[in-house]
Parts: structure tokens; C-alpha cells; sequence
């Protein structure tokens, strides 16, 4: 009797390398960061980053972004490892993507196709839903020529249309006519959205917002009582949520929205900005901060960089370090062996005007002061806005 033949059929994750340049405005300690957020994105997607490559340059190549040299030691690394695709952690151009294809014989991926890969992946609602659609597209247009390389050798001569070339007109003619439609629906999903914000308007209103993965849902999920997704993975958090939460009798929304990050792609920023309506339309802005993250600082200016390109940096904000129990367990490190906390809380309280709390969400560590805080913060607004409501003070 012959044996059963058994198949695997489990889906394996594919196997990537990394690759980013040092230019003379950016040192090798910050391109290595760049590289471990980039890893940590193909985490998200569901690879496995396996190596990096990186490469000193006064600025990308034109044609194949690294050097040919370095681009011939990428190919030997990726055909000697069974590599699956290769993901470079800035944009590249269409030239570039098409000869580094042709060299390499993989999938290649930059970090805003692989951001939008995640957005796809996360999205949930119609709007965000839309809004990827609407970043692919914007990415794709521009990136046709690629998709038809295959019927590059039925072209004719000279005024001869080929019918590659006439089907790159027609996919980029039916491109424009889906984004025009995508910006409609866009556009009425806005007014939707901006009558439910009218509705709502006697509420003081309440938006966590911060670099990507900081702890803004653990803490919408602490404060709300609600079941908002949480997860150790960049953009977990796509769509952005509203809560009613009551502290003291005194009723506020609060909204969790998508995180930020560094090098996030310029069109994709523009997709977003009415999901970040809720950010700017806010009262009180909570700026999440993982403290355990060796560059919060930088992290922290990111964010701020955002707030100010949507005119949201004057707000009344309060910055919420999490993760002190991570933190904490750093003390004493040879690295950092006189590094405490109450140390940098001084420094930290000395040199901003915002207030700040240090907590830690999965610890409930110094949550009552947080509710404390955000209460009195709100309580502040109210009795600007309704002087005349003497039913909470």
C-alpha cells in the first residue's frame, strides 16, 4: 500500500534584506535606527529581515540608488541565501526600481510600497479603506512602464504604436479616472464625518496622538473602557476611534488616531489628513511617547513636525511618557549606570512649559494622575466654553 503523501501548505514568510545609504546629513548611528524601524516594518508585513547593506554616499545613485559594486554584492547575498525580495529604506524612483529588478531578479520594495502594503493590510473602515486605495494608485502611476517591460519587444519602428505602450495609456487613463472617483467618495465621507464632528461639537474633545507603536491605543483602551485592537506592531491602529469617557462626572471624547512616523511618503501624508481632522479639530492633544525607546527625542520632533503641517502645534498639550517599567529596568546598565528617572523628569519638567506624566499602561502605573490631569485640563476648557454650567464645579 502506498504512503500518503503529506504537502505543507503553510504559508512561508519571505525571506528580505535591507538596504539604506549614509549621506553627510545623517551619521551611521541614525541610518542604523532607520534600518531597525525598516526592519521592523517588514515584521509588520510579515517577513523576515534576514541582513542589511548599507553604503556611505553624498546621495543616491540615479540609476540603481546604491553603487554598481554595491549593488553586485546585494545580488550575490540574495541569489547565495534564497533571498525573497529586497527593501530599500527610501523611495526610489521608476528608473531606479526597473534596473535594480533587472539586476537583481527579485521583489523589490521601497519603504513607502511597504508602508502602504501595512496600511492595505490594516485598514477597516470605508475611509481608510479608501484612502490606501487612493496611495496606491498615486504611488502606481507614476511606476507603469515596469508592468509592461514584457511586450517591450512587439513595438514597431518609428510611428508605429506599440501595444505595450498603448496599454500603458489605457491602465494610466483607467488610474486617473478611479483616483478622480476615490477623491469623490473622499470627499463625501469628509462631510459625513464633519457632520458627526458638528454633532458632537458640545463635548470637549480629546485626541492621543504619537509616533507609531508608543502605547495611544493601550491607553484608549485604560481610559475608554473600550477594546480598541492593540498590538506590538507598527500602524496596529489605522482607523481612528471616538470614545465617550465620563472622569468625575465630566463627560469628553476621546479619539485614537494613526501613528506617526519618520519618512513617511509625501502622498500618503496628504491621503491622511482628513483622518487627522480629529487631531486638529481637538481640545487637547495627549502625545503618547515611548520613553523605553532609545531616540524618543527624535520620535518626539517627528510628531511635532506633523502637528505643525496640519496647524495643530498650538494646542493645548499634554505629553504622557509610557513605558517606565521598561524604562526603569534600564537603571544600572553599563551603558547608563547613573541614569534615573527622577533625573530626567527634572530635566525634562525644566526645560518644557507642557505639562507631562510619566506612566506605564500595562502596569496601571500612575494612571489616577493621568486621569487627574487630563480631568483638570478639560475641566479648564469647559468652564471657558460654559461659564454658566454649575453642575460640575
Amino acid at each position: 500500500m502506498a504512503k500518503a503523501k503529506y504537502f505543507d501548505t503553510a504559508i512561508k514568510p519571505e525571506r528580505a534584506i535591507l538596504v539604506g545609504i549614509i549621506t553627510p546629513l545623517e551619521d551611521e548611528e541614525l541610518e542604523r535606527e532607520y534600518l531597525e524601524e525598516l526592519a521592523f516594518l517588514v515584521d509588520t508585513a510579515g517577513g523576515i529581515t534576514v541582513s542589511s547593506f548599507t553604503q556611505k554616499m553624498q546621495k543616491p545613485d540615479r540609476a540603481t540608488f546604491v553603487g554598481s559594486g554595491k549593488l553586485d554584492e546585494i545580488k550575490s547575498y540574495v541569489d547565495a541565501e534564497d533571498i525573497d525580495m529586497v527593501v530599500f529604506d527610501d523611495e526610489l524612483s521608476p528608473t531606479q526600481l526597473r534596473n535594480i529588478e533587472r539586476e537583481l531578479k527579485v521583489k523589490i520594495l521601497d519603504r513607502s510600497n511597504l508602508i502602504l502594503d501595512i496600511f492595505a493590510r490594516r485598514a477597516k473602515s470605508a475611509q481608510a479603506k479608501t484612502q490606501v486605495e487612493l496611495a496606491q494608485l498615486q504611488y502606481l502611476l507614476p511606476r507603469l512602464t515596469r508592468l509592461w517591460t514584457h511586450l517591450e519587444r512587439q513595438r514597431g519602428g518609428i510611428g508605429m504604436r506599440g501595444p505595450g505602450e498603448s496599454q500603458i495609456e489605457t491602465d494610466r487613463r483607467l488610474i486617473l479616472n478611479k483616483v478622480a472617483l476615490l477623491k469623490e467618495k473622499l470627499r463625501a465621507i469628509d462631510k459625513q464625518n464633519e457632520t458627526q464632528r458638528k454633532n458632537r461639537k458640545q463635548l470637549i474633545r480629546v485626541a492621543l496622538v504619537g509616533y507609531t507603536n508608543v502605547g495611544k491605543s493601550t491607553i484608549m483602551n485604560m481610559l475608554s473602557k473600550s477594546d480598541v485592537f492593540a498590538e506590538n506592531k507598527l500602524f496596529a491602529t489605522l482607523d481612528t476611534t471616538v470614545r465617550k469617557v465620563v472622569i468625575d462626572n465630566l463627560p469628553f471624547l476621546l479619539s485614537d488616531t494613526v501613528g506617526f512616523i519618520r519618512k513617511l511618503p509625501h502622498h500618503l501624508v496628504e491621503c491622511f489628513k482628513s483622518t487627522l481632522d480629529e487631531v486638529r479639530e481637538a481640545d487637547v492633544l495627549l502625545h503618547v511617547v515611548d520613553i523605553s525607546h532609545p531616540n524618543f527625542e527624535d520620535q518626539i520632533s517627528a510628531v511635532n513636525e506633523t502637528l505643525k503641517d496640519i496647524g495643530a502645534l498650538d494646542k493645548p498639550i499634554i505629553t504622557v511618557f509610557n513605558k517606565i517599567d521598561i524604562f526603569q529596568e534600564r537603571q544600572g546598565d553599563e551603558d547608563n549606570p547613573d541614569f534615573k528617572m527622577e533625573d530626567f523628569e527634572k530635566s525634562w519638567m525644566k526645560k518644557n512649559a507642557n505639562p507631562a506624566i510619566f506612566i506605564s499602561a500595562t502596569e496601571k502605573e500612575n494612571i489616577e494622575k493621568l486621569r487627574t490631569m487630563i480631568y483638570n485640563e478639560v475641566l479648564t476648557i469647559h468652564k471657558t466654553r460654559y461659564p454658566y454650567d454649575n453642575l460640575l464645579y
